[in-house]
This record gives structure tokens, sequence and C-alpha cells, in this order.
């Protein structure tokens, strides 16, 4: 008598380990009232989880809108991923003065935003991106030393947030 033994079939075990990382850096340019640059400075954010679901809700709708304003305060609490909004806004948020896609494949959104004389005056420690005018969701924020706005400087800010995978 002959015995066989069952074979099973071949399985094929295919593993993906896909990162994706979303990543964000300020450069926070301030001037005098003649145009003179007074500081410069490149700072890193931390995307909140406010801002994890609002990317996620974005890929499934348009429900909610677009990111539209920054803003700046004087709040020195550390990011924290749980923040909805800044510490302690000085004046208002600011529309954006453009968005724009670029990078290689597409994967870098850059936010510009302008304070003018008299708009977000005092010693700035954070800043964050929101997609309203009041309370809307928060997608990132940052805490850095201070930069003093004095009341006729002005002051641009380019937020590039990337995409990237690996």
């Amino acid at each position: 008598m002959t015995t066989s033994a069952r074979q099973e079939p071949f399985k094929e075990i295919v593993m993906y380990n896909e990162n994706l990382k979303l990543s964000g850096q300020l450069n926070i340019v301030l001037k005098d009232k003649t145009g003179k640059v007074k500081a410069q400075r490149e700072e890193k954010n931390l995307v909140v989880n406010a801002g994890l679901a609002y990317i996620a809700s974005r890929m499934t709708g348009t429900s909610k809108s677009v990111m539209s304003h920054m803003a700046v305060g004087s709040g020195t609490t550390a990011a924290a991923a749980t923040q909805t909004d800044l510490v302690s806004i000085l004046g208002s948020r600011e529309a954006l003065d453009s968005t724009t896609i670029s990078g290689t494949n597409n994967e870098k959104v850059v936010y510009v935003a302008s304070f003018e004389a008299g708009d977000g005056t005092g010693a700035i420690t954070e800043a964050g991106l929101f997609n309203a005018s009041t309370s809307g969701d928060m997608l990132c924020r940052t805490t850095f030393s201070v930069v003093n706005k004095a009341a006729d400087d002005t002051m641009s800010i380019t937020w590039t947030i990337t995409l990237s995978a690996s």
C-alpha cells in the first residue's frame, strides 16, 4: 500500500511597507517699514489630529473647505497633536495670498500669507494653518522663539506641506 502526501498549493506572500509622511516647514520673513529684512527663519511644524482628520475627509469628499487662513499668536505651549487652535492669537486670522502645488511629483502644497503693518503685531511665538476665518479645522501648528513684530513691520509666512512615501 502506498501513501501519498497531500501537497498544499504554493502561496506567495507579498508584503508592502509603505509609509506616508507628512511634514511642514515655514519660512518667516519680517521686514521693517522701509522693506529691510529684520529677521528670517525656517521652522518645522506639527500636523495635528484635526489636520489628519481634515485630510482624510477631503479624500472622500469636499464637505470641508480648503485651507484658506493663517494665524500667528503669542502662546508658548508646545505644539501637541490634540490642539485645535492657537493658544493666544494676535489679531485675527489672515486670508491666504496664494496656494500652489509644486514639486517634481506635485507632492508639495505651498501656502503664503502676508501680515501687513498693524496685523499680528506683538511677540509672535506660534503659527497655525486653518480652513476658515474663525473656528474650522487647524491643519498644523508650530511654536518658535519670539519674532517681535512692531506695528509698522510687515511679515510674510510661506508654509510648505510635503507628502512623501518610503
